[in-house]
């Protein structure tokens, strides 16, 4: 039997800078208006089809979701986008609550702020929220799943739980978990330029090398379609890891510490409009191309 295309859309961004840790205001004021201005949450806006969608904010990833509700409520607000709420689910008892229920099935976008990503897996795993979100999400045109940093990183069903960087391309740097399972063909990592984290998505791919790896540069994100299409929006870099050609991998058998080694791994870069399908594993300059040349049985 063929698996149902989604007919929603999911929209993973990058994130920015850790929110409510900036040192200088002006830092701050510029990377919040970097966020609309090369337009990430205009995009999703745009993608819902409607001029004032109802939006929900999930701040649950984050240790301080006021502050991150405020900043999401004013951003939106910049947008012309006053139908926001805000769901402050701090425990798995709170997204059991009716209300929280029956907001979600109200709302066009379901944003997923930037945090903790195991604790959005904490929360939300085998709910009947997570149930009515994938639900809804792979029967409704233009309903939009976006998810900054943290929110992006827990679409997957493999999810990375953390890592550390130094000590990238030994073996365990990288944490691996259960994600929301909204995507189950790919494994995400956000702040991926800035933060140096090639070594952990190259762990992940290493020891998946049937997912596609999805590194999200800062104030950049993907739209992806169909569960397939993927799409880069803002104003930086999008790195695509393939392993399934990976001849020699030694990521399952090495010891904890010791150094990876892999032959054939290929890796793209994508910018602005560029598009990746992860089915045929292909790059293309933009949308048109990929969908010009999509085989029937995809297209």
């Amino acid at each position: 039997m063929k698996a149902q295309k989604p007919l929603g859309k999911l929209i993973a961004v990058g994130g920015n800078e850790d929110k409510g840790t900036y040192p200088h205001p002006r830092t701050r004021r510029k990377a919040y208006l970097n966020f609309f201005e090369l337009g990430i949450l205009k995009r999703i806006v745009t993608e819902s089809g409607k001029t004032d969608p109802r939006i929900e904010v999930i701040t649950t990833a984050s240790m301080i979701p006021e502050e991150v509700a405020k900043i999401y409520l004013s951003s939106f607000a910049m947008l012309n986008c006053l139908n926001v709420g805000v769901m402050d689910i701090r425990t798995p008892e709170d997204a059991r609550q009716p209300e929280y229920l029956e907001r979600l099935l109200a709302a066009d976008v379901v944003m997923m702020s930037g945090g903790n990503q195991s604790r959005l897996r904490e929360m939300f795993g085998e709910s009947e929220f997570l149930d009515r979100l994938t639900s809804r999400y792979m029967l409704e045109p233009d309903f939009i799943i976006a998810g900054t940093s943290a929110g992006a990183m827990a679409m997957s069903h493999i999810m990375i739980r953390g890592g550390s960087v130094p000590d990238a391309l030994m073996k365990g740097a990288v944490k691996m978990g259960t994600g929301l399972g909204l995507i189950n063909n790919v494994v995400i990592d956000s702040h991926f330029v800035k933060r140096g984290r090639f070594g952990r998505l190259i762990e992940s791919v290493g020891l998946h090398p049937k997912l596609i790896g999805i590194g999200l540069g800062e104030d950049t994100g993907v739209l992806i379609t169909e569960g397939n299409l993927i799409e880069t929006i803002g104003s930086n870099l999008v790195i695509i890891m393939d392993g399934h050609h990976i001849v020699h991998n030694n990521s399952a058998a090495a010891k904890k510490g010791t150094p990876l080694s892999l032959e054939n791994l290929t890796l793209h870069v994508l910018a602005k409009g560029n598009v990746y399908n992860i089915k045929e594993r292909k790059f293309y300059v933009n949308k048109e191309a990929a969908l010009a040349t999509a085989s029937p049985a995809v297209a």
